[in-house]
């Protein structure tokens, strides 16, 4: 990706950003705070710091959805944005289906497959994890 700058947002359009930058890491999550947040069996994220993410429309709301981690979305839609952890903080995930063109940042590892519905069967050969997985982060 390089330099450079990704455009996402809502479904409604009320809220706006842009993601600048080369993501730290980008993966599938089947936790089941995501399943429950985004009513789908999995949520893929793509991992920045902080100060690359700005938005541009609108004022995402914030919900503590346990108590190291804040996850913002649409307050008309209810489209998740971001994710932020008090274990990261200066760092920031974005959903990566939120974006314009999601295409351009294919996931790379899951976590939490121990959460994962026992239905969905993803075939791609990428690294799975039971939990959180290695520390990606510097």
């Amino acid at each position: 990706m390089g330099g450079q700058v990704l455009n996402g947002g809502c479904l409604c359009g009320a809220v706006r950003y842009s993601v600048s930058g080369v993501p730290v890491d980008c993966g599938y999550c089947h936790c089941r705070i995501c399943q429950r947040a985004s009513g789908a069996p999995m949520v893929a994220w793509a991992t920045f710091p902080l100060g690359s993410l700005d938005i541009i429309a609108g004022d995402p709301r914030a919900y503590a959805s346990s108590a190291h981690a804040l996850r913002h979305f649409c307050a008309r839609c209810g489209t998740p944005i971001s994710f932020r952890s008090r274990h990261s903080p200066t760092h920031v995930d974005i959903t990566v289906a939120s974006l314009d063109d999601p295409s351009l940042l294919p996931p790379q590892y899951h976590i939490w497959t121990m959460s994962q519905v026992p239905w969905l069967k993803v075939d791609d050969r990428l690294p799975r994890h039971s939990d959180d997985g290695p520390d990606r982060l510097p």
